[in-house]
């Protein structure tokens, strides 16, 4: 049986999405500074009128899941067997 090719599957689709991906990233980035520099950001906060703020809580929160998600592994896995020793 032949496998079905995706768009995925081609390496230049893959390389023009990424592409995509990273002007968007950098249109949002720009935008961002846009705001700042513009004085047209104003958070209830003084820390969330900062340049790039919520870019870099995005990703911090995003690593700390991550590494939550491992430790909690550690108590919440169980054997492969877990079910069938009954």
């Amino acid at each position: 049986m032949k496998k079905e090719l995706t768009i995925f599957d081609d390496p230049n689709n893959v390389k023009k999405l990424i592409r995509f991906f990273y002007v968007v990233l950098g249109a949002l980035l720009g935008a961002d500074f846009y705001l700042y520099f513009g004085h047209l950001k104003h958070g209830h906060f003084a820390w969330e009128d900062k340049p790039q703020f919520f870019a870099v809580y995005g990703f911090v929160c995003c690593v700390l899941v991550i590494f939550g998600a491992k430790l909690l592994r550690v108590f919440v896995m169980r054997k492969e067997n877990h079910y069938d020793s009954k």
